[in-house]
C-alpha cells in the first residue's frame, strides 16, 4: 500500500495562503489499547490558539517500525474532523518523505485529508547528514543515497536539532520556512507544543 500511495505523493509548494497552523500529535492510553490524538489550530502570525480538539479512538494496529501512520491516522482523522474549520498547512509530529518507503505520518496524513503537510521529527528514522552549526536556524540536508529527502534544523542552541521534511503538497524550503514560523524559544514549533500537551495530558 506505501508503494502504491507514492505516486500520488506531491513535494513540490502547492499551498493556499496560509493564514493558519495546524499541529498534529499522537499518544496512546490504556497500555496502548486507546489512541489520543490532538490537533491545534494556531494564527500563522501570532501563533496565538484558536482552536483545540481532541479524539480517543480505539487503537487498531501494533506498533510495528515503518508502519506507524496505519496505526496513527485513525485517531488523527477524528480529531481533525471535530475542528469547525480545517487549518491551511499542518505540522504532523513525524516524518514527511525521510521515512525508507518515503510515507511518513506526515504524508500519508496528507494523501488521506488533501491538506498541506509538513513532517516535524524529533529522531531521525532514516537517512544520514552532517554535523549541524550550533546555532539558531542552521540546518544541513538529510540524504538517503543521492536524494535529499529533509533537513536537520537546529531550533535552539545547544540543544539536539530537529528533523524537517516534505509530508505532501509543501516543498523542502517552504517546510523550513513555516517551520521556522512557528518556533519561539522552544525545541519544537508552537503547533507541536501545543499538541502535545493535549495528546500527552501533561
Amino acid at each position: 500500500m506505501q508503494q502504491a500511495l507514492i505516486d500520488h505523493v506531491n513535494t513540490r509548494d502547492d499551498l493556499p495562503a496560509v493564514h493558519t497552523l495546524g499541529g498534529v500529535d499522537i499518544g496512546f492510553e490504556d497500555q496502548g489499547r486507546t489512541t489520543r490524538a490532538a490537533v491545534a489550530v494556531l494564527d500563522a502570525q501570532s501563533l496565538a490558539v484558536i482552536e483545540t480538539t481532541l479524539a480517543r479512538v480505539p487503537t487498531r494496529m501494533p506498533y510495528i517500525p515503518g508502519l506507524l501512520s496505519f496505526r496513527e491516522i485513525p485517531g488523527a482523522m477524528a480529531a481533525l474532523e471535530q475542528l469547525t474549520r480545517l487549518p491551511d498547512l499542518l505540522l504532523v509530529d513525524g516524518h514527511g518523505i525521510a521515512h525508507p518507503r518515503r510515507l511518513g505520518v506526515a504524508t500519508h496524513l496528507g494523501l488521506v485529508t488533501g491538506l498541506p503537510t509538513i513532517g516535524v521529527a524529533k529522531k531521525r528514522l532514516t537517512g544520514t547528514h552532517d554535523a549541524v552549526p550550533d546555532v539558531r536556524g542552521a540546518w544541513v540536508p538529510l540524504r538517503d543515497g543521492h536524494d535529499t529527502i529533509g533537513a536537520v534544523l537546529r531550533s535552539r542552541v545547544a540543544v539536539k536539532p530537529i528533523f524537517i521534511s516534505p509530508g505532501h503538497r509543501v516543498g523542502l524550503e517552504s517546510a523550513l520556512g513555516w517551520t521556522l514560523k512557528a518556533l519561539t524559544r522552544y525545541r519544537l514549533p508552537e503547533t507541536t507544543r501545543v499538541a502535545d500537551k493535549l495528546a500527552s495530558d501533561r
